[in-house]
């Protein structure tokens, strides 16, 4: 099987986007960040419930047809497969299409290995060799220490981004640490974050959160809230079941909870509200979002917050990282848009709000 840092996996989105797949994004979206995923003969030594790559994962029933082409020897991630490059093409193509597409970042993920600080560090150098694009990493608190963290900033990457997953300590335990037979520790990952911000700076770390692993809104927003305290931003997510995975099973939460969490989100981190401005009932879904009802109506309004929340591009305003489809199926019950959701968009988003299904009749 194919190593880094001499090879590297594409999401499926990212290799369509440099013409090294076929296919068509729904509704015309665009892909302006090229995710990368490091790849080894050997497994991530976590063990994470819900990840597509934890080591004792069953192969799914149902991958994709190009699951038997040669270079996708091993497990779907994220409901689809990231085929297998050499870097190096990956590199060029990226270069060459940078202008034509729009490419405003490429990310790389790590996995939990020691030598993906020394690959990832290769991966960001091949880049610099060849273009300018702004750079993130997806780094494994567990094998990465400060200095790595130094060492990847010198060498050309401006953000990181750290998997927190959980919003609190016990479902953290619970999905991803001892429990689990595997190495991952809350304390370390905030820990980590920290070290993050102190290298790259304020609003340049972000960490990402997966709304629907059994916590409360009011949860939630607490971890939303701590992350922007830290000086970082959330990346959010909407849990959807890996299949293969231990959590298979479990449905995605309500869309309405999704959608509650999403406003939330965007208003701390555009420093339009907090958490101690919220209101919660007694199961801790969110009541009050701390601003005035016609505020509120212009943020929704706005579509905005049900975008893809990720890392910037060039003008450190807009998402490049707009992940299409990365979190739900194309259709009417999109978790995160990649675009700007449009007036019946808007609509449909109001009335999932109100009726908690994610494809309610709109009577007009």
């Amino acid at each position: 099987m194919p190593n880094s840092p001499e090879h590297i996996r594409t999401s499926l989105a990212a290799a369509m986007t440099l013409k090294l797949r076929d296919g068509l994004f729904w509704r015309g979206a665009r892909l302006y960040c090229i995710n990368l995923l490091l790849v080894y003969d050997r497994p991530c030594a976590g063990n994470c419930a819900y990840c597509g790559l934890h080591r004792l994962r069953d192969e799914p029933a149902h991958a994709p047809h190009s699951a038997k082409n040669l270079n996708r020897p091993d497990k779907t991630f994220i409901r689809v497969d990231w085929p297998i490059f050499p870097t190096e093409l990956v590199v060029r193509r990226t270069a060459e299409l940078e202008e034509e597409q729009n490419l405003q970042r490429v990310c790389i993920s790590m996995l939990t290995r020691r030598e993906c600080v020394e690959d990832t560090i290769e991966v960001i150098n091949a880049h610099r060799q060849y273009t300018d694009i702004p750079i993130s990493v997806l780094a494994s608190p567990m094998v990465t220490k400060e200095e790595d963290l130094i060492r990847m900033k010198n060498a050309g990457a401006d953000k990181l981004g750290v998997a927190v997953d959980a919003a609190t300590p016990e479902l953290f335990d619970k999905y991803r640490g001892k429990p689990r037979k595997a190495p991952h520790r809350w304390d370390r990952y905030w820990e980590f974050f920290q070290e993050g911000i102190r290298v790259f700076g304020r609003g340049n770390v972000g960490s990402h959160l997966i709304v629907g692993l059994g916590e409360t809104e009011r949860e939630m927003v607490s971890a939303i809230q701590r992350t922007k305290d830290f000086g970082g931003e959330t990346h959010l997510f909407s849990f959807y079941p890996e299949e293969g995975s231990d959590m298979e099973d479990v449905a995605p939460p309500p869309i309405d909870q999704y959608r509650r969490v999403q406003i939330a989100r965007y208003l701390i981190d555009k420093e339009m509200s907090e958490f101690s401005s919220m209101a919660f009932d007694e199961n801790g879904k969110i009541v009050d979002f701390g601003i005035s009802p016609a505020e509120l109506d212009d943020v929704i309004d706005s579509g905005y917050p049900f975008m893809t929340s990720g890392c910037t591009g060039r003008d450190g305003k807009t998402v490049a990282c707009n992940r299409p489809y990365g979190n739900s199926r194309p259709g009417r019950g999109l978790r995160n848009y990649p675009f700007v959701p449009d007036e019946e968009d808007v609509r449909l988003i109001r009335a999932q709000m109100e009726t908690g299904l994610d494809e309610p009749l709109i009577i007009s």
